[in-house]
């Protein structure tokens, strides 16, 4: 038995005007919706909505050194938080045409890591900011051999400037304690593997000496 459903679905919802009021590197649209009220009837409201679109971010683990293999790099959108703009995050990036979750993952994390994922899984999927933005974020985590994981990645071409961590799992958890982790795909996953950490060091142990074998 479900412990809750929502009282209305999509259904229930009009949009009467969509229109782009700016278009750069981002879109932002001017939306006129009527919807339904819990006490009955309708209501319309007009809402500025950032279409940003569907993204994924991937929790990378290295089963034999018990590791998080994360990125850090400058986000604008941070320039006022108490830490400053450079954050430690996931590996991440946007769904384009004809591209599934896993295959953003693996290429990704190529690209940000200069590493190999395997054995990919969804974590959860979730909605960062529905208040005024549409962007659906697919967690998944994966393992990696973090060897290698270090330096500087990022394409030049997409301004990306990023620098590779590998750090001890048991250190990652003392910075979510510490209230060091501040972005919301890394507290997501941080917290889930807190939770699943035995079958998923598990999992990956399994997945390595596989690997391994052939």
């Amino acid at each position: 038995m479900s412990l809750w459903k929502p009282t209305f679905s999509a259904a229930d919802v009009q949009v009467e005007e969509d229109r782009c009021v700016f278009q750069g590197f981002f879109r932002m649209h001017e939306l006129r919706i009527r919807h339904a009220r819990f006490q009955g009837g309708d209501l319309t409201v007009t809402r500025e909505m950032f279409r940003r679109g569907d993204a994924v971010a991937v929790l990378l683990f290295d089963p034999r050194k018990e590791a998080l293999v994360l990125i850090e790099q400058f986000r604008p959108g941070a320039l006022a938080a108490p830490g400053g703009p450079w954050l430690l995050e996931l590996v991440a990036g946007m769904i384009e045409a004809d591209e599934t979750p896993e295959g953003v993952a693996e290429r990704e994390t190529l690209e940000e890591a200069g590493l190999h994922v395997t054995g990919l899984q969804p974590i959860l999927g979730y909605l960062p900011s529905p208040g005024g933005m549409d962007e659906w974020i697919h967690l998944l985590y994966g393992f990696v051999d973090a060897s290698n994981a270090e330096g500087l990645q990022g394409l030049a071409d997409e301004g990306e400037d990023i620098r590779v961590h590998c750090l001890p799992v048991a250190d990652v958890f003392e910075l979510l304690r510490k209230g060091q982790l501040n972005n919301a795909a890394i507290l997501i996953a941080v917290q889930w593997l807190q939770l699943n950490y035995t079958a998923i060091h598990q999992q990956g142990f399994q997945l390595v000496q596989h690997e391994d074998e052939t």
